[in-house]
């Protein structure tokens, strides 16, 4: 009997459908791929973000913190970048320098407390007001 090398079509389908569920499995677990730099440096869900012309800043709470990073649209080369977060009767804590990716993360005690953020990338920045409340 003589082999044509080819797989018969029933099988092929039977892998396709094994195959594209663990694709997209895949896809959930590692999240957006743009995202990476923002998703990994604070913990918690992302609350608030707000945009600007050389990128975002981005809020996140979790139980009983709050964490800010200000993160530049395109990376490159450094520049000036600053990111500030103040818990309601608190004083502002700031991470600021020559960044190519992001400033941040700024962590603040946040439970039952209200904060304001702040970030800067080149001469472009972004605040919120109250929030959390």
């Amino acid at each position: 009997m003589r082999s044509s090398g080819r797989r018969p079509a029933g099988l092929r389908g039977a892998a396709a459908l094994l195959v594209l569920p663990l694709l997209g499995a895949l896809g959930l677990v590692l999240g957006p791929a743009g995202d990476a730099q923002g998703a990994s440096a604070c913990s918690g869900r992302l609350v608030k973000t707000v945009a600007f012309s050389t990128g975002s800043l981005r809020v996140y709470k979790s139980r009983s913190y709050a964490c800010v990073v200000a993160v530049a649209k395109k990376p490159g080369p450094r520049r000036a970048m600053s990111v500030s977060l103040q818990p309601r009767g608190g004083r502002w804590v700031t991470d600021s320098g020559r960044f190519t990716t992001l400033a941040g993360p700024v962590t603040v005690h946040a439970l039952n407390r209200c904060v304001r953020a702040s970030g800067s990338v080149g001469g472009a920045s972004g605040a919120t007001g109250w929030i959390l409340c």
